[in-house]
C-alpha cells in the first residue's frame, strides 16, 4: 500500500505542471474571428437557424417516425408470433391501431399534400 499516496502525488504533480503549460504565455494562440465562428464557412450567417425550414416539415417528420416504429418493432415481433401465437397478435394490433390514430390524424390535417 504504499506504492498508493506516490501514485497520487505523481498524478496530481503532473495535473498541475499540464496546467500551469496551458496558462503559460506563449503556448496558446488567440482565436481570430473566423476560427471564433460556430461553423466552418467563416462568413456571418444571414438568417437565423430557425427560418431555413418550413414548419410544414415537423408533422411530416413526426409521421415518418410513427412509420419507422412500426417497421422497428415489426421485425422482431415476427420472430416472436411464431412462439406466442394469438397474445402477440393482439399486442400488435394494438401497437399499430395506436400508430394509425396518429396517422389518420395526420392525414386528416393534410400533412401529405404538398403544394
Amino acid at each position: 500500500m504504499p506504492m498508493l499516496p506516490a501514485l497520487a502525488l505523481w498524478i496530481l504533480a503532473s495535473v498541475v505542471i499540464a496546467l500551469a503549460l496551458q496558462r503559460a504565455p506563449g503556448i496558446a494562440t488567440a482565436e481570430t474571428k473566423p476560427q471564433a465562428m460556430p461553423f466552418l464557412g467563416g462568413s456571418e450567417p444571414t438568417t437565423h437557424a430557425w427560418q431555413r425550414y418550413h414548419v410544414r416539415y415537423y408533422p411530416m417528420v413526426l409521421l415518418f417516425i410513427a412509420f419507422e416504429m412500426e417497421m422497428m418493432f415489426m421485425y422482431p415481433w415476427a420472430v416472436v408470433f411464431v412462439e406466442e401465437g394469438a397474445k402477440a397478435l393482439t399486442e400488435m394490433g394494438m401497437f399499430l391501431g395506436i400508430l394509425s390514430v396518429g396517422i389518420v390524424y395526420g392525414w386528416r390535417e393534410g400533412v401529405f399534400r404538398w403544394q
